[in-house]
């Protein structure tokens, strides 16, 4: 199945999802102390203010599309203690664009190709959802999210992500869970890293 034509069926849209999955994130970021902005994460290519970097420049990026409107360009300044700041502006904003009137019925031009912007907020949400995961786990805080909403993202994202998008990069290859993994580890092993 294209990932352009999975809807969800029944299932949760994915501003609902992320209506849920975004608060959690600020609250994630808003105990992160800067003293921990240089450690390392389960995201191999980042350290903790490298993942906050990283969601706010896409949040950034994706709440104009959800708007239908032009994605800003140029970087973001230099890794500080700012960074916690701006990645809970980004993440709200994020959350009012993917709830704004259209948002998922408009057609988005993604960094992965042109889909629904139903279909898209559900890739947004698997990306929030892994990426709490690991700034919560290299925080020390916890994760916790309804069994539920995992599932739906984990089958979701079980169709989206094939075998061909694992470069190494945005997707590792699948890890195997401990046997006793709860259903958020199970979804970040399929995205690759190693709980």
């Amino acid at each position: 199945m294209s990932v352009t034509n999975m809807t969800g069926g029944n299932a949760m849209h994915g501003n609902e999802q992320l209506a849920i999955i975004i608060p959690k994130l600020r609250e994630v970021g808003a105990r992160i102390d800067p003293s921990q902005l240089d450690g390392p994460s389960p995201c191999k290519e980042f350290t903790v203010a490298g993942v906050l970097r990283h969601m706010t420049e896409l949040a950034s990026g994706f709440a104009p599309m959800f708007r239908g409107e032009e994605s800003p360009s140029g970087d973001l300044p230099p890794n500080d203690s700012t960074d916690l700041t701006r990645f809970d502006r980004a993440m709200a904003d994020l959350l009012d664009a993917v709830q704004s009137p259209g948002a998922l019925d408009r057609t988005i031009q993604t960094p992965g190709g042109e889909m629904p912007g139903s279909v898209f907020a559900r890739l947004v949400a698997f990306d929030g959802l892994v990426h709490g995961w690991d700034l919560a786990t290299s925080t020390g805080q916890p994760w916790d999210l309804d069994d539920d909403l995992v599932a739906e993202v984990d089958d979701f994202a079980r169709q989206a992500i094939t075998d061909d998008m694992r470069d190494g990069d945005a997707f590792a290859a699948v890890q195997q869970p401990a046997a006793d993994a709860t259903p958020v580890e199970r979804l970040v092993a399929f995205s690759g890293r190693t709980t």
